[in-house]
């Protein structure tokens, strides 16, 4: 029977039955991880930031697609982990305003929303890579917009749609080249590939049970998607743009027949004439808030979509204290921090580290357990103060974290630190008294000068780099790049040392994993000091599971 439209119902239960597959292929997703070490979570990644969306969508169950789709693009941006999560969330957060104001949609309009999606999603990553999930959603989008000309039923649609995803994921390691090294497709790629599988049978009556494990229920969701300050705080001797710009644009029908509104150009617009800029659309409102030399010049620009409703300008050079006591009345009490720090670790040890290195909060959190944009958010928000930074301390935390930054009412820096190393070296650098930009340039450069180290094992054989790597084998790993592989511990940690310090080192620190035992931590002393008598060597229990090593080097 053809079904060329469909409504709120049909697509929750495509989205349960492709969050049901994919929850049940999670291990396989997580098992094309490029790198042959105990954390490729990918799979896990994805299945708990569906599964949020999921539970949202359920407690407002409607036959409304519109409303459907808003609900699961909510409760996937709360929910989002890793990079994987967060790219999915921004799919169906394109897909959802494209279907925001319908009842039903037809096939046609299902294949443009999937295309809303994928550019939705491209505008979210500031430098995408092909050969990822970014390509696989993108070609299965745009096959079925040519799709959509010829089939007239839904379900044969996305047939097509997900037979395209199979395609350019068979072609992921021709576009980037450590897959076709490791011999395997993308892991996010893998990943939407379940869910679109998921989707087709649940159109098809096909049998896949409607009851899903449960992972990670989120008992109350705020709606803030859309929820920001229209201020942000700046210390007075950072001030480059002198004008604190603010106002709202009331949205006029008539001006959007002949110019529609576009968020991300407008964004983009005013982006080029200052810093520190907001903008907030919500339904026929935009509030602007920016940083600018040009002021009424940006109003001007703002008219051409409606009318100003309220303008605000302030000379911050002559009048920041004015600004502050007007605009931050809560901040000024005296338990209002300044700034609050909030760090992403794994291990007591390290924990404790940040701790008495001055953040605020640690989230527990790391490989293979990536915090989500709600934990994040909820950490932020334990601490009180003017500004924030976070340190993801792991390459697959960055995005969430910048999320969570979106989302909060406050200003937040993410200062990108990739590895627990880069994370307290960041601590180091940062000064409670000096302004953010003068705090980020430090911490960024801080980053940037420590090399880190990581010593793990080998969950599968592998050939990575040029290097035979076997199961059970332990594996030293340099700022991302494996570079050492043995089947003792020491000596793994020994070339990996060796291939860290130089000439310039003045210091290495060592933090120890809770699996390391105490004659190993000895031995590796002893070897350090021994081989590099000039340098400073630092030990400490990082109680880390996982890697028995982390190594920082400056």
């Amino acid at each position: 029977m053809t079904k060329n439209e469909l409504d709120g119902r049909m697509f929750a239960h495509m989205v349960s039955a492709g969050a049901q597959h994919l929850s049940q292929s999670a291990k396989q997703v997580n098992a094309l991880n490029v790198f042959p070490v105990p954390d490729g979570d990918t799979g896990t990644n994805m299945n708990l930031t569906l599964s949020s969306g999921v539970d949202e969508m359920n407690r407002n169950a409607s036959s409304h697609i519109g409303e459907v789709a808003g609900a699961l693009s909510r409760g996937l941006l709360m929910g989002a982990r890793g990079n994987s999560g967060v790219i999915l969330s921004q799919l169906f957060r394109g897909f959802a305003k494209e279907v925001q104001d319908k009842e039903r949609v037809t096939h046609r309009e299902f294949a443009q929303a999937l295309q809303h999606g994928v550019d939705t999603a491209y505008k979210a990553v500031i430098k995408p890579v092909e050969g990822t999930v970014l390509t696989v959603a993108r070609e299965a989008a745009k096959h079925g917009k040519v799709a959509a000309i010829r089939v007239n039923d839904v379900a044969e649609l996305m047939e097509e749609v997900l037979h395209a995803a199979k395609k350019a994921l068979d072609q992921t390691p021709d576009l980037l080249p450590v897959l076709k090294e490791t011999g395997v497709v993308d892991a996010g790629g893998q990943g939407l590939v379940y869910i679109y599988e998921g989707f087709l049978a649940a159109l098809k009556g096909d049998e896949i049970s409607e009851r899903r494990e449960q992972t990670e229920s989120l008992d109350t969701l705020t709606e803030i998607a859309h929820q920001k300050s229209a201020q942000s705080h700046i210390a007075t001797e950072t001030i480059e743009y002198g004008y604190c710009t603010e106002f709202i644009i009331q949205i006029i029908p008539e001006k959007e027949s002949t110019r529609p509104f576009d968020e991300a150009a407008f964004r983009e617009a005013l982006n080029a004439h200052g810093d520190s800029l907001l903008v907030v659309a919500d339904d026929d409102l935009v509030k602007v808030h920016i940083h600018t030399e040009e002021p009424l010049k940006l109003i001007e620009y703002g008219l051409q979509y409606g009318d100003i409703r309220t303008a605000k300008i302030e000379n911050m050079r002559e009048q920041h204290r004015s600004i502050v006591e007007k605009n931050t009345a809560l901040e000024t009490s005296d338990d209002v921090k300044r700034y609050g720090v909030v760090a992403v670790a794994m291990g007591d040890g390290i924990a404790d580290i940040f701790r008495n290195m001055g953040a605020d909060e640690v989230i527990a959190g790391g490989q293979t357990m990536n915090p989500s944009t709600e934990d994040i958010v909820n950490a932020l928000r334990g601490v009180r103060a003017e500004h924030y930074i976070v340190l993801p301390n792991n390459g697959n935390i960055v995005m969430a974290a910048e999320q969570a930054g979106e989302i909060l009412e406050k200003p937040v820096t993410v200062i990108p630190s990739k590895t627990v190393p880069q994370g307290l070296s960041a601590m180091l650098s940062f000064n409670a008294e000096a302004g953010i930009e003068e705090n980020r340039r430090a911490m960024m450069e801080a980053v940037e000068h420590v090399k880190s180290g990581q010593v793990t094992y080998a969950v599968r054989d592998s050939q990575v780099d040029g290097l035979s790597i076997q199961k059970g084998d332990f594996i030293g790993i340099i700022d991302g790049k494996i570079a050492a592989t043995h089947p003792s511990l020491l000596e793994t940690a020994q070339q990996l040392l060796l291939g860290m310090v130089s000439d310039d080192t003045e210091i290495v620190t060592v933090f120890y994993g809770e699996e390391t035992e105490a004659s190993q931590v000895e031995d590796l002393e002893r070897f350090l000091t021994e081989r590099f008598p000039d340098v400073e060597v630092e030990v400490h229990n990082g109680g880390q599971p996982l890697y028995y090593y982390l190594f920082a080097v400056e």
